[in-house]
């Protein structure tokens, strides 16, 4: 079942079960006044078909409606960042945040429905069919903020434009003059790493600079990634003069295995990341990257939740706002001397 799927009703519960609707409705709502064997046999039909009364439809008119938001792996700075935008915006609107980890648990959209919550924000969490399936079932809007996949149609989703960001990071890098320049990204299949991957290719090609296959690595989008990534690189016989990553994570550790060589960013190494989350500016030096405006993607996603909590139709499955390169000191020309053919 999908958003669009035709939910059960009680009317369907009654009709399999051969009783009336006021029956069925009796041992929803807990009354004692139905037989026995009749109340087990509602009762397991309504579990066979997942059935869910439907709570929140009862709660549209509150003035504190509370909205789950889920995510997956640790609290990293990027969360935190998205989060703080979603708290705050619903503190402006008199909304109420649940913050969790996202559960595989069975019947767990069930549970969330039972505890009043209005609408789902995944913070860049995997929903299968199966997951979609079951919030269909019990009325419950999904919201996918920096989704990793791309956007299905029937999903609402807020992103940024990761293509823009990319070509902007490479092309300031370009721009000092450096030429070997390397992309260390994360998951190979996720659409935001892609994106500015693809970006990174577009400038660099634009500029007739080559691209080896071995300057361009993908993983996950942490430390450890860009530390065991830059350490391949910086092992190479020409390695590049400067390092594009996909998110700020990724740059630090590129920054401490350059350090961990003896190495100085950005005299020997430029480096370029992506987010501009807080870490950017503890870093030393502070790090040239890409703004995603996180705080306004967690605001925007926490607007579209609420709206279609209460029933209203959105303009558009996603939105995609702007990203914003921030320049700062872990990048410059390329030092004298190093060779820097096209």
């Amino acid at each position: 079942m999908r958003p669009n799927a035709r939910r059960t009703t009680l009317a369907d519960i009654a009709q399999a079960a051969g009783v009336s609707v006021a029956t069925v409705s009796k041992v929803v709502n807990g009354r004692g006044d139905v037989a026995p064997h009749t109340r087990v046999r509602v009762q397991e039909l309504l579990h066979q078909h997942d059935y869910l009364a439907p709570v929140f439809r009862h709660t549209e008119g509150v003035e504190n409606p509370t909205i789950e938001v889920q995510f997956k792996g640790g609290l990293k700075s990027y969360v935190a960042d998205t989060l703080e935008g979603i708290i705050d915006t619903a503190a402006e609107v008199g909304a109420s945040v649940v913050v969790s980890k996202a559960s595989g648990a069975p019947h767990w959209a069930r549970g969330l429905v039972s505890a009043g919550r209005r609408a789902v924000i995944a913070v860049t969490s995997v929903y299968t069919a199966a997951h979609l399936d079951e919030l269909a079932r019990v009325g419950l809007p999904l919201v996918v903020l920096d989704p990793l996949h791309l956007p299905d149609s029937q999903v609402n989703s807020v992103g940024a434009t990761n293509f823009a960001g990319g070509l902007a990071a490479t092309r300031h890098l370009l721009s000092l003059g450096h030429r070997r320049v390397a992309y260390l990204g994360g998951p190979a299949m996720a659409v935001c790493n892609q994106a500015r991957m693809h970006g990174y290719r577009a400038a660099m090609e634009a500029e007739g600079a080559c691209i080896p296959d071995t300057h361009v690595h993908t993983g996950e989008f942490t430390f450890e990634t860009g530390r065991t990534g830059a350490e391949a690189l910086l092992d190479l016989e020409e390695p590049p003069t400067a390092v594009f990553a996909g998110n700020d994570e990724i740059a630090l550790g590129v920054i401490e295995s350059a350090r961990a060589r003896g190495l100085r960013v950005p005299e020997d190494l430029s480096v370029v990341g992506f987010d501009d989350t807080s870490l950017a500016q503890m870093v030393s030096p502070p790090l040239t990257t890409v703004r995603q405006p996180l705080r306004e993607m967690g605001a925007a996603a926490l607007r579209t939740a609420l709206r279609l909590a209460n029933g209203e139709k959105v303009e558009s499955h996603h939105i995609e706002l702007a990203t914003e390169l921030v320049v700062r000191a872990s990048t410059a020309p390329p030092r004298e001397g190093t060779s820097e053919g096209r």
